[in-house]
């Protein structure tokens, strides 16, 4: 009955959202409300439930989203973004360009969150489709393509990471490991879905007030050491502070600096002052047109928060409904592989619920008492987890909502692009991990 709970929702916040053409935070907030009273949440407690929900939601995305739009908006008045994406065509050639957005996500995208990552690369992005004439989703597909296959699949990612202790893994082995096929599918499917039919049918336009319309001369633009310098600025903190805490003990005194310096806001932050400073004066006068650029870029995200925060209301009301603990009855006693078992926990779950954290966390307390006698290797027990949880991401998944406003999408458009992707990155890395377990690994 859950399970079937869940179908309705999603199809009624299809209806209402593309047939009656309501705004997707007030659908949500209404089918959240609608499943929260037919869980049997007491009325009283269902606002506490929708506020914990946003605010969940909104608090993890908010700094990030908002600085990250911040960045790229202050990098795109500056001409720092052009320089890049001139950079990128003149090295990789227009032809090529794809390949160059992929190359760029997976180096970026082992260590940073996928929102962190995204915001930062998509003005890029956004660049290269004015430089270049493409589609948006030509260029923008593969990059979110190979971040979401990166941040799912790998540690230290929260949902890889989360379930490493729970499996007795080794975080450097499972990376180590998950690499050898994660690289392969990620390229695959970036470099082919923007190719398929029903994706090159869509072509959106790129959305208002995140990033420059001007074109600027060569002598307008920052150097590309300086440009590059800001845009890593934030892959440097956030990735050596990931790597320092796998590599010292927990009372390593140098630990809570470090990991504070290499926290997401605090590393967006530090590179929002820095490109106000190096490109400043690019954009005009100097800090006032910098706070203008950081202005409209805020102004620019505050639905797309809005809307992404409706979507964390929606995936608590879900959670506190009682639809994790249902399925995590149901398949506790199914009598199947390890390795699937986790994989199709995961993948019920974040079809269910949305939050590919939840999937992973809930998919190894049911699965790991089997692996313990198995002799499956723990990492690939991680893996198969991690691999479930990208599946089907659909309305109520936040992230599917952060792609589709970014991307300018309808709803129905981003079920057809991330829904299909996502689902078949997950049956991918499924495969990859039997077949590592096949040979012994």
């Amino acid at each position: 009955m859950p399970l079937v709970v869940v179908g309705i929702s999603v199809l009624v916040l299809l209806f209402l959202m593309t047939k009656l053409k309501i705004n997707g935070f007030v659908a949500l907030l209404f089918v959240s409300i609608a499943v929260a009273l037919v869980r049997g949440i007491p009325m009283a407690e269902i606002p506490d439930v929708l506020s914990k929900g946003i605010g969940g939601q909104i608090g993890d995305s908010m700094i990030t989203i908002g600085l990250g739009a911040m960045i790229g908006r202050v990098m795109g008045d500056s001409g720092a973004a052009q320089r890049i994406a001139d950079s990128l065509v003149d090295t990789f050639g227009e032809r090529w360009v794809q390949l160059a957005m992929v190359v760029t996500a997976m180096i970026i995208g082992v260590t940073m969150f996928y929102e962190v990552a995204f915001v930062i690369i998509v003005p890029v992005a956004f660049t290269l489709v004015r430089r270049t004439g493409s589609r948006l989703l030509w260029i923008g597909l593969p990059m979110s393509i190979a971040l979401s296959t990166m941040h799912s699949f790998l540690p230290p990612h929260p949902g890889p990471t989360a379930v490493v202790g729970t499996f007795h893994a080794s975080v450097g082995k499972t990376l180590a490991i998950g690499l050898l096929f994660t690289i392969p599918i990620a390229a695959l499917i970036a470099l082919v879905w923007p190719r398929l039919p029903f994706v090159r049918r869509m072509d959106p336009p790129i959305p208002q007030g995140l990033v420059s319309d001007r074109r600027f001369t060569e002598e307008e633009m920052p150097r590309l050491g300086w440009a590059l310098s800001v845009a890593l600025v934030p892959v440097v903190l956030i990735a050596g502070a990931a790597v320092y805490d796998m590599c010292v003990p927990d009372d390593n005194p140098a630990l809570p600096f470090v990991t504070f310096v290499g926290s997401a806001p605090v590393a967006l932050l530090l590179t929002l002052l820095l490109a106000g400073w190096a490109f400043g004066p690019r954009i005009g006068r100097g800090l006032p047109e910098v706070a203008s650029s950081c202005v409209s870029a805020a102004q620019a995200m505050s639905m797309i928060l809005l809307v992404i925060g409706a979507g964390g209301a929606f995936k608590e009301v879900l959670t506190e409904g009682g639809v994790s603990d249902y399925i995590k009855h149901v398949t506790s006693s199914w009598d199947v592989s390890p390795l699937i078992l986790a994989w199709l926990i995961a993948v019920i779950l974040r079809v269910a619920l949305g939050s590919a954290t939840v999937a992973v966390v809930t998919a190894a307390g049911v699965a790991h008492s089997l692996a313990a006698g198995s002799g499956v290797s723990p990492e690939l027990m991680v893996l198969a987890v991690s691999c479930g949880s990208i599946a089907f991401s659909h309305v109520n998944d936040p992230g599917f909502w952060m792609f589709k406003e970014y991307f300018n999408l309808s709803v129905l458009d981003a079920i057809k692009a991330r829904t299909t992707y996502t689902t078949v990155l997950a049956v991918l890395g499924l495969g990859g991990v039997l077949a590592l377990n096949a040979v012994g690994l």
